[in-house]
């Protein structure tokens, strides 16, 4: 079964590469390609639950396996799942797989855009509950207030779901799924899409959207998400009610100050989607108002309009403190899409040679790129918890960051045009979803262009620190009594996870004539909350005069990278000799290499266990760890409901067949889950009464498109 799975995984990442072969052309400036690569690949490093078997962040695991909803995008360096920016990201990434899906199929990233925007619409449709949606999981001050990775956030807190109808979210959901429906051609999202927009038509207020405020406020109102929604319900269903819908929401929408105007001088983004949404009424109806709002706003963005222009710095279009390379990203993919539907000579190439402009500007054109892992001296220190990979609850520590955050788009610069690489400065090096969204279209748009040739060895594999081990300081070691302060360390990172079973072995050598009978161990303190049993001497096998204390804890996870205590559990080991002996520990194996003093040493002597298996140290006969990989601790899914109707593939029991039963497939396959009788039932989608590598095939091949059901 391993085999097979393992054919399976070669086989996609070989066809992932396998149309990777055109080059930069003489007119792109950057390679467009590896960039595009990057930016998507940011995508998987923010994908909450279980994790799809297609995820290719060796850093990241399962987290949040409790939420009520499993799935989705963690926003940015935090781990709140906000709905509202979540699903324009959606919308954008759906909206470049539209425009240019065809164009960067040569590319090879065409498939890992799918599976990301498919994995995010799954999420979306499993929050549609009907009368109301869940728009938030996670609380926002509570996460914001502590710096650890999303894998063990369920030990620090727990996070609340937020539920109710408002419009501007709702309606982003029914755009988002309106597009996904178009792109992937799926039904299922059609139909979500669907009751979801005519929720927010009925209800048309934002009047319950509350938990997100300090966060992400809907400051333009609902009219916006519903005419956008609106465009894309007509595009995927060809029903000119939709149409009518959209264009009779146009009068609502906000104006400039003082003006008879439809407001212009912004940007298409998270909070207001009517540029976007002007634009596509443009190319859907042909109608002059339509194109004069879009040259007029693109205008503002490029050359001035009425002797008003957003501001410069240099060749960056700066619109805002927050994000400011995202706005100009954003509009970039906006002008090349416009540029591209029109003939107008003179506006096809003001457009799109600003987008270019922008876009190389993120790549690096200023002299630095803002994108993390890409160009010249590209951000190394992004405001994210999970890549920076701190295990004591510190921004300051460690003082680098442990994984490269690939196609990350950070913040960017001032108004002045000066920026800081500093995980603290959060404005200037804030990522997110909704930052990188804009961003891909507009390197679709580029690749398109100017091609490029995306890694082929990419990611490269990280340099690993040791996790898990044992620090030690000698406390006393006076005649034939010996005592230590000994620290087990969880400092996991490929990805952070909870051991249920850590242990340790601390070596003697009894060598001198000591009957091992007359060595006592005790302990004189155990760190609270950390439940430790500590055994008296045992003997090593195969080594004569080698014994060791063997110090279990039984229920580990209380160990774990979310703190400056939790990250470590303190206990103090004793070992006292018959009064006369001639024991002498400083010939024990594990006592060479510590010493006194108040920072502890690491010791490779002792030894480190999950369960019986050895993970960290050398033991006395020369033996080491072997390749391990410790699986992630997570609770087996819902089970389906009994007295329901079966619906093949649907292990969690919600419904429908999506990448979430898909994850959960590759636990039980991997041996790190159990499933109940309903669920393999649901799991076995090949009927041949046996849940195996085969039915993992044909699962990954309906995700993919590549057939329609089982």
């Amino acid at each position: 079964m391993k085999k097979a799975v393992s054919s399976l995984l070669a086989l996609a990442m070989l066809l992932s590469f396998l149309p990777s072969t055109m080059k930069v052309s003489a007119a792109g400036s950057y390679n467009y390609a590896e960039a595009l690569q990057k930016a998507i690949y940011f995508y998987e490093c923010q994908q909450a639950g279980p994790l799809p078997e297609w995820n290719r962040v060796e850093w990241r695991g399962d987290a949040t396996m409790n939420d009520s909803v499993l799935g989705g995008w963690y926003d940015a360096g935090d781990h709140v799942k906000f709905n509202l920016p979540m699903s324009f990201s959606a919308s954008m990434l759906g909206w470049a797989l539209y425009e240019y899906g065809d164009q960067i199929e040569s590319s090879g990233q065409k498939v890992h855009l799918e599976n990301n925007l498919k994995f995010v619409l799954d999420y979306l449709v499993a929050c549609d509950k009907g009368t109301s949606i869940v728009y938030q999981i996670g609380d926002g001050d509570k996460d914001h207030a502590w710096w650890g990775p999303a894998e063990v956030i369920e030990k620090r807190m727990e996070r609340p779901t937020f539920t109710g109808k408002p419009t501007c979210v709702t309606a982003q959901m029914a755009a988002a799924l309106a597009i996904g429906s178009i792109v992937l051609k799926n039904d299922t999202y059609l139909k979500h899409a669907k009751s979801l927009y005519a929720l927010s038509d009925a209800t048309r207020s934002d009047e319950d959207y509350v938990a997100a405020n300090n966060f992400y406020r809907s400051w333009s109102g609902w009219q916006d998400e519903l005419m956008w929604a609106s465009v894309w319900l007509y595009l995927a269903t060809n029903d000119d009610t939709y149409l009518q819908k959209a264009e009779a929401l146009v009068p609502l929408q906000n104006k400039e100050d003082q003006s008879d105007l439809i407001k212009f001088r912004w940007a298409h983004c998270w909070d207001d989607v009517l540029s976007g949404a002007m634009l596509m009424l443009a190319k859907v109806t042909d109608k002059q108002e339509y194109h004069e709002y879009t040259e007029r706003h693109l205008d503002w963005w490029t050359v001035g309009y009425d002797g008003r222009r957003v501001q410069y710095v240099d060749d960056l279009a700066w619109l805002d403190t927050w994000g400011c390379l995202r706005y100009a990203t954003t509009q970039a993919f906006l002008a090349t899409v416009y540029a591209d539907s029109i003939s107008d000579a003179t506006l096809k190439d003001r457009y799109q040679t600003f987008a270019k402009n922008q876009v190389d500007y993120a790549l690096g054109s200023s002299g630095r790129s803002f994108v993390c892992g890409f160009g010249v001296n590209p951000p190394e220190h992004p405001h994210h918890r999970t890549a920076h990979g701190s295990y004591t609850d510190q921004m300051e520590f460690p003082d680098y960051h442990r994984h490269i955050l690939y196609g990350a788009l950070v913040g960017g610069p001032n108004q002045t045009g000066e920026y800081l690489d500093s995980i603290k400065d959060y404005i200037a090096n804030e990522v997110a979803t909704d930052y990188n969204a804009g961003f891909v279209g507009a390197l679709c748009s580029m690749y398109a262009k100017h091609g490029g040739t995306p890694l082929a060895n990419f990611p490269e594999p990280e340099e690993k620190e040791d996790e898990f081990f044992v620090e030690g300081i000698i406390m006393n070691n006076a005649s034939n009594d010996m005592a230590l302060k000994l620290f087990l360390n969880n400092r996991s990172a490929w990805p952070a996870r909870l051991v249920s079973d850590l242990k340790y072995h601390y070596y003697v050598d009894l060598s001198e004539g000591v009957d091992p009978s007359d060595v006592t161990v005790s302990t004189n303190y155990i760190e609270n909350d950390m439940d430790a049993t500590v055994s008296q001497l045992i003997p090593y096998p195969g080594k004569e005069n080698i014994y060791y204390v063997e110090v279990k804890y039984v229920d580990s996870t209380n160990i774990y990278p979310g703190g400056q205590s939790p990250h470590s559990a303190e206990l103090q080991l004793r070992l006292t000799a018959k009064s006369g002996s001639n024991w002498d520990p400083t010939n024990d194996p594990s006592f060479k290499g510590l010493d006194t003093g108040e920072k502890p040493t690491k010791s490779n002597t002792i030894t480190v266990y999950a369960g019986d298996t050895l993970i960290f140290g050398t033991e006395p006969d020369g033996t080491t760890p072997g390749p391990i990989n410790t699986p992630v601790k997570t609770p087996s899914p819902t089970p389906t409901p009994t007295g329901t109707t079966l619906v093949k593939g649907d292990i969690n029991g919600d419904g429908e067949f999506d990448s979430i039963d898909f994850g959960f497939l590759r636990l039980y396959l991997l041996g790190t889950r159990t499933l109940t009788e309903e669920q393999l039932e649901a799991a076995n989608v090949n009927g041949n009464d046996d849940v195996d590598s085969l039915d993992f095939g044909l699962m990954r091949q309906v995700l993919l498109g590549m057939r329609q059901d089982f």
